[in-house]
This record gives structure tokens, sequence and C-alpha cells, in this order.
């Protein structure tokens, strides 16, 4: 499985959600609490061009945010984007 990582908050209930989804599929997230690093959000918006979290990434590839991974589960691509 592909390693995924998640720029997220403590409080966001996206984040939760998208976690959440992410688990019930044997996912381990890294996340980066840019709470926690405010410098981390500076990155995030440089790499992705957004302010939001979460920010969730499939190794290289941006999905976006929770809406974002909850479409693309919907429309089937998430299962063969996790796969190695």
């Amino acid at each position: 499985m592909k390693a995924v990582r998640m720029y997220s908050t403590r409080h966001c209930p996206f984040c939760v959600m998208a976690k959440r989804l992410l688990a019930a599929k044997g996912v381990q997230v890294e996340e980066i609490r840019i709470d926690e690093q405010p410098e981390q959000r500076d990155e995030m918006m440089r790499i992705t061009g957004r302010r939001t979290v979460p920010q969730i990434f499939v190794g290289d590839v941006h999905v976006g945010g929770c809406d974002d991974l909850y479409a693309l589960d919907r429309a089937g691509g998430l299962d063969p984007l996790l796969r190695d």
C-alpha cells in the first residue's frame, strides 16, 4: 500500500473524517500537524496552492481535501490509487 500523508490540525472535523475513511481501508496516515508546526502551513500552501486542511497525498499524488477523498472513493478511484 502506498504511503499516505495528510496536512491537518487537531480540531478539524474534516481531518477526522478523512482519517476515519483511510483507517477503514487499513491505511496508516503520516499526519503533518500544521497547528503544531506552523512552518509546514507555508510548505503545504506552496505545494498544493490551498490554505485549508486536510490536504491529502497518496504517494506523490495530491488527492485534495476531505470532500475530494470521499468523491474519489465513491468513483472507485481510491482503492487502485492506494495499491502499490
